[in-house]
Formats: structure tokens, C-alpha cells, sequence
């Protein structure tokens, strides 16, 4: 069963929370943090993306970087910008998108579910990625960002969650800059807290990274190495756990990741279009933008028509979990085969898109002349992303998008 417990959150006081917030680190380079951070003293990204205040530094994993991090995180605490809380608790994280919320319980999830399998991952990590966050993790001894974490649905921490929600203001309250809302409780009845953990280890026999592999992997990294260096390890240091937001999965909806390509492969597009209805039915729907309406059904955009293709019986395996995602399809029925595109992490001739762009974006890369052809997936499913987790299987690249992202800057866990 989960272990996930109370801890002491490092946190900003209301007043410069919607200053300080920022978005997590990889989802924007080093230009666009420099942007988003200009004009803001208190940003977080100073620390997260501390590679913004060392213009003259080319690594950006470099330990100037890292000690530069450092520096600003100690000077946020010694300005009051950051502040312990004296009592271990829970904290309600609450993202309102489109007029629908999700209510998550940000709590410090052990390290050794990660290893012994309770803590499911669905994705593969970059070293690299992986690395880094280990590194910085280790320079500043605090979990700075948290992780995104799902759990199978459980009414009485859901009976929780909405009573407190109902009867007490939230501690912060603001909606950023790209229109998503962020309400943010903390949990201070030393019985509710009580409560949450045993509900945690009766209720909730696994937990799912959703996004945030990369810091999951460095958090659980860090906790054994700090093990390794400890004589008088007990266990029960904060260095065992790292912060996460677990959110019930019946709240959680995942938007679709599309694909855009830039050749054909040295084939026409009528000659493509005929490699395509060997798996598909190909229907052109014009010029106005088609968006797939159920599960193996695609969107492909090409020289200003838009076409609707749907997979035929035999292109996909409904039994198998791997086998019935449109990704999977997608790279076995067009491509692997038709375009010669065989691993989607390293080729340069494909490309990603995140749903929350809207289809546009696919129409504008391949309109500009920067793609040829653009393909629009209908979106995984919350049970399907359990069921790869639950069968140890690991999913294709870029399959799943979640919106919104988790705010850093929120709570922070410190490892001391």
C-alpha cells in the first residue's frame, strides 16, 4: 500500500505567491524563463531555472548554474519569500481549467515505493534529464518542484477534500497568466491529517506517476543516496520521501499529443494517401478543421485538406494494452512503414504537439512550409494509462499530455 505522510512545506507568504509561482521547468527553454521571469525579483524560476541570472555561462548544467541556485534559494528564506510551516500536514492543490477543477492532496510520497513497484511509472527517462534534476535536487536538499501523481479514486478522502474546500477560504487564490485557476489549502487539524495517512495505506495499494517522471526518478535517486551516506539511517528522514500532488483519477482527463512530420518520405501525396488506405479508411473532409472523435479514429492534414482516418480491423490489438493506443497504430501502420520514421526519440523528422495548442497549431507548422503533413490522435484514457502502468508496460513516447501543469513554487519539500 502508498505511503505517502504529512511533512513541513516551505511556502511564500499570500501576498507574492502569484509573483513567485511559475510554471515547471520543462516546459519552457532558458529564453522563454528568462521572459517569463523579467520583471518578476521573486520568480522561482531563479532557482529552477537559475541558468537565467548566468548570461555568460554556455552549460547550462554547469555547477555555476547550480550554485547560482543555490544563492537564490537561501536568499529567498533569509527574505521571508519562503517560509516553514512548524507542523507537518497535508495541502489541498486545486487547478480549475475550462470551468472544471481537480482537487489533488500534495503530501511526500516514500522514496522505496518508487523501487518496490507501488509508485507505477508509464514512461521511460533520459539519463540526462534525469541527471540534472538529480543534481539540483542534491545542490539545494529540497524537493523545489513537485511531482503529478494519480491514485484510483477513493470516496472518503474525496468526503474529506470537499468538506474542507466547502467550509474554509483557500490560502491562496489566483488564476495565472494563461487562464488557469490555482486554490491552494492547507490542512492544519492534527486528527484530518491522521485521517489522510491511514486512508492513504488502507485505500490506495498503488500510485501513478502522471507527469514527472524525470523528477520522480531523481527524488527516488537522491533518497538512496542519501541512505548509502547515512550510518544511523532509520528510515524515517525526509530524505526517504519527495513531494508529490495525488490527484483521484476520475478527476484527471489527459488531452491529445500529436505528431508533425516533414516529409513524405520521397512519396507524392497521392502516393501517400494510397500507402494510408491500407490500414485506414480515407475519407477527405475539406478544408475545415476535422478533430478525431473516438478512440482509432485520426486527423491527417495535408497540402490544405484535412482527412479522416479510421484504422481497420486487424491494424490494432483492443486485448492489448500497448496495441489498442492510436499511437502504437499510428507508428505501425504509417511511421515505421511508409515514412521510415522507426524511433520517435531520436528522429529529426518528426515533431510533437501538445493538444492544449489546438489543432491550429497543426494547420500553421505545416501551412508555413516548416512540415508536410500533421496527424491529430484522439486522446489516451485515464484507464488505459493504469493499465499500461499495472501490466509493467512502458508507453510510447509523447502519449500523454496533461493540462494544466502543476505550479512550482506552491509548497516546497526540504530533505532536512
Amino acid at each position: 500500500m502508498a505511503k505517502i505522510k504529512p511533512f513541513k512545506g516551505l511556502r511564500p507568504p499570500k501576498e507574492i505567491v502569484e509573483e513567485l509561482a511559475c510554471l515547471p521547468y520543462d516546459v519552457m527553454n532558458s529564453e522563454e524563463a528568462a521572459q517569463m521571469a523579467e520583471g518578476k525579483e521573486k520568480s522561482l524560476l531563479r532557482i529552477t531555472k537559475a541558468e537565467i541570472e548566468c548570461p555568460d555561462v554556455d552549460d547550462i548544467h554547469s555547477e555555476t548554474v547550480y550554485n547560482k541556485a543555490v544563492e537564490n534559494f537561501k536568499a529567498f528564506q533569509e527574505k521571508s519569500w519562503l517560509q516553514q510551516d512548524g507542523q507537518a500536514k497535508y495541502y489541498i492543490y486545486a487547478q480549475t481549467m475550462n470551468g472544471k477543477t481537480q482537487y489533488g492532496i500534495v503530501g511526500a510520497a516514500a522514496c522505496a515505493d518508487y523501487e518496490n513497484g507501488i509508485i507505477k511509472k508509464h514512461e521511460l527517462t533520459r539519463p540526462e534529464k534525469e541527471e540534472d534534476r538529480m543534481v539540483l535536487t542534491r545542490y539545494l536538499n529540497a524537493n523545489i518542484e513537485p511531482v503529478f501523481f494519480a491514485y484510483k479514486a477513493v470516496p472518503e478522502i474525496d468526503k474529506i477534500v470537499a468538506e474542507i474546500v466547502k467550509n474554509n477560504p483557500p490560502e491562496y487564490d489566483f488564476t495565472a497568466e494563461d487562464g488557469f485557476g490555482h486554490h491552494f489549502w492547507t490542512i492544519d487539524s492534527a486528527e484530518t491529517n491522521k485521517k489522510i495517512e491511514r486512508l492513504f495505506a488502507e485505500k490506495v495499494p498503488f500510485t501513478y506517476v502522471a507527469d514527472g517522471h524525470h523528477r520522480t526518478a531523481a527524488a527516488a535517486r537522491i533518497g538512496l543516496e542519501k541512505t548509502a551516506q547515512n550510518p544511523n539511517h532509520s528510515g524515517d528522514e525526509e530524505y526517504n520521501f519527495f513531494m508529490a500532488v495525488h490527484f483521484p483519477d476520475d478527476q484527471l482527463q489527459i488531452i491529445d499529443y500529436n505528431r508533425v512530420v516533414a516529409d513524405l518520405n520521397g512519396l507524392s501525396d497521392v502516393d501517400f494517401l494510397a500507402e494510408c488506405s491500407k490500414g485506414f479508411e480515407v475519407v477527405n473532409m475539406g478544408e475545415e478543421i476535422y478533430k478525431p472523435s473516438k478512440l482509432h479514429e485520426f486527423s491527417l492534414y495535408l497540402s490544405g485538406s484535412w482527412y479522416k482516418l479510421t484504422a481497420k480491423e486487424g491494424t490494432y490489438d483492443d486485448e492489448d494494452p500497448i496495441g489498442v493506443l492510436d499511437v502504437t497504430i499510428l507508428s505501425k501502420q504509417i511511421l515505421d512503414p511508409v515514412l521510415d520514421i522507426k524511433d520517435l526519440r531520436t528522429s529529426k523528422r518528426v515533431d510533437f504537439v501538445g493538444g492544449i495548442r489546438g489543432l491550429a497549431e497543426l494547420k500553421r507548422r505545416v501551412d508555413s512550409g516548416e512540415m508536410k503533413a500533421a496527424f491529430a490522435l484522439y486522446p489516451v484514457s485515464m484507464q488505459q494509462l493504469i493499465n499500461i502502468a499495472d501490466s509493467g508496460n512502458i508507453m510510447p513516447p509523447k502519449t500523454t499530455w496533461f493540462e494544466p501543469k502543476l505550479r512550482s513554487g506552491l509548497v516546497i519539500h526540504k530533505l532536512d
